[in-house]
């Protein structure tokens, strides 16, 4: 019964991973090091390492929290809860492409809504996302807007699985609520945390369609994170060995980093074994 959606994993998922693995390493029929050798000389290529870890680094912790704090809001028991809910997931119901183009809309340094509003309170018209210093800042925005409700249903689904008496327990012991969140909620969310960190960190490093809609990577490299410049360099270059090259170090970047995330919840269990 499993071999059908086997064998569809193994055409659409493994074998593309494969490929590109080996597309890098053969050049002109040969095995080669001669494109990685190439790829790690190239500024182009360092730039937009930084350029996503900067990226990540910024949206990865905003979202999680944001998603935490909104799941909070939306785990009271209160009338109407459900409306706020339904609010809350909405951006992530709109399509990416759709959601950034009206974003878009709205930081246009001409007719944009936002620029409309500012010079209203008398503040200059911001470049936004033709502005070198503040166009990563708006795809962390906009990124985080479209998210955010999809890993706070996440969040939420992990509280609704804490058992009502342990809150309890701790208001008749005189926790204040912080103290709560700090060393209850916290903790027994910890593996729906960790899912949310590894899924949002590896979504967070592919991610290249604001980029490709409205930056192309600029204004001067700004944007230019690694997927797309991975993008850029097969479908406008021509170039598929770099292409390949690039996106098999973004690959080994996420699965490094979700070794140590898988690390960090490994060891920090075993403390807390220790200290039982």
């Amino acid at each position: 019964m499993l071999l059908p959606a086997f064998g569809l994993i193994c055409v659409f998922k493994l074998y593309p991973i494969l490929s590109t693995l080996a597309e890098g390493f053969i050049s002109k029929g040969k095995l080669t090091f001669s494109t990685y050798i190439a790829l790690f000389h190239d500024p182009t290529f360092w730039g937009s390492i930084w350029v996503t870890v900067k990226f990540n680094i910024i949206t990865i912790p905003l979202q999680i929290f944001i998603a935490f704090c909104m799941a909070l809001l939306c785990n009271v028991n209160l009338r109407g809860i459900g409306i706020f809910r339904t609010i809350a997931y909405i951006p992530y119901a709109v399509s990416l492409t759709v959601g950034v183009m009206i974003w878009g809309l709205m930081f246009n340094y001409n007719s944009g809504i936002i620029n409309s509003v500012l010079r209203v309170f008398g503040v200059a018209a911001q470049g936004f996302l033709v502005d070198k210093k503040q166009a990563l800042w708006c795809i962390v925005v906009i990124t985080s807007w479209k998210g955010c409700g999809y890993w706070m249903m996440f969040m939420l689904a992990g509280l609704k699985n804490i058992d009502p008496s342990v809150y309890e327990a701790a208001t008749l012991d005189g926790a204040k609520p912080l103290q709560t969140i700090i060393r209850i909620t916290l903790p027994l969310m910890k593996n729906v945390i960790l899912f949310v960190c590894v899924a949002n960190t590896s979504a967070n490093m592919l991610l290249f369609a604001p980029m490709q809609l409205f930056t192309q990577g600029g204004p001067q490299y700004s944007t230019n994170v690694l997927m797309y410049e991975a993008y850029r360099s097969a479908f406008r270059y021509m170039d598929r060995g770099r292409s390949a090259a690039i996106v098999t170090v973004l690959l080994l970047i996420i699965v490094m980093l979700a070794v140590v995330q898988f690390r960090w919840l490994d060891e920090g269990d075993k403390k807390e074994g220790k200290v039982a």
